[in-house]
C-alpha cells in the first residue's frame, strides 16, 4: 500500500509580522526542514511540498531532501491553492492514499506519521489525526478515490467540504502533536518557554 505525503507550505503566515514561521527553527533546522525529515524518516511514500513562488528562502531549507517542491501560483487563493496542486500531484503517482499535513506543526513525528499510515484502509474513511483529548486536527489521510473531490475545492477552508461528505475515523496521536500550530511570534515564545 503506497501513502504519499504533502506538506502546505504555500501560505503567507502574515501573523508574524514579518518573520517566517516556516523558518523558525525546531531542534536546530528551519520547522519545514524538520518537518520534511520527519515525513522522510515515516517513509510512508513519496513526499513534497507546496510552496508559493515568493519564498526563495524555504525552498532553500528544503536542498538536499528526495521530495518534489510543487510551485503554487495560485497561494494567495488560500489552503485551497494548495490542496489542489497536491492532489493533482498524487493522482499522477498510482499511490492508495495521499496524507495532507500542514507544514507549521513542530510537535508532528515521523512515528505520527507512520501511525496514521498503519491504520490507512484505501477503501475505508479518511484518518484524521486528533489530539489525546479528542481535538481533530492534523495530518489527514484521504483516500486516493476522493482525491478528485479537490478540484471543486476554494479559498481557506481546507477539505472540510470533503470531509462533511466523507467523515473521517479519528486516530488519537500523543498530547498536542495533531494541534500544536504557532502562527505569531507570541505562540512561538509561549512554545519554547515550554
Amino acid at each position: 500500500m503506497a501513502v504519499a505525503l504533502a506538506l502546505l507550505a504555500a501560505g503567507a503566515g502574515r501573523r508574524m509580522r514579518g518573520r517566517d514561521k516556516l523558518l523558525e527553527t525546531v531542534e536546530g533546522v528551519a520547522l519545514l526542514r524538520h518537518l520534511a525529515l520527519e515525513a522522510l524518516a515515516a517513509a510512508p511514500g513519496p513526499v513534497a511540498v507546496t510552496l508559493r513562488g515568493d519564498t526563495p528562502a524555504r525552498e532553500a531549507a528544503l536542498v538536499g531532501l528526495d521530495i518534489t517542491l510543487l510551485p503554487v501560483t495560485d497561494a494567495d487563493d488560500g489552503m485551497s491553492a494548495s490542496l489542489k496542486v497536491a492532489a493533482q500531484w498524487a493522482q499522477g503517482l498510482g499511490i492508495d492514499g495521499l496524507m495532507i499535513c500542514p507544514a507549521d506543526m513542530p510537535e508532528l513525528t515521523a512515528g505520527d506519521f507512520a501511525t496514521l499510515a498503519r491504520g490507512f484502509d484505501p477503501m475505508g474513511p479518511p484518518l484524521r489525526a486528533t489530539a489525546d483529548d479528542g481535538t481533530p486536527g492534523h495530518p489527514v489521510l484521504f483516500p486516493a478515490r476522493l482525491l478528485p473531490l479537490f478540484a471543486s475545492l476554494s479559498g481557506d477552508r481546507g477539505a472540510q467540504s470533503v470531509l462533511q461528505q466523507h467523515p473521517p475515523r479519528a486516530i488519537a496521536l500523543p498530547a498536542k502533536h495533531a494541534t500544536t500550530d504557532l502562527d505569531t511570534p507570541e505562540d512561538w515564545a509561549g512554545w519554547r518557554n515550554r
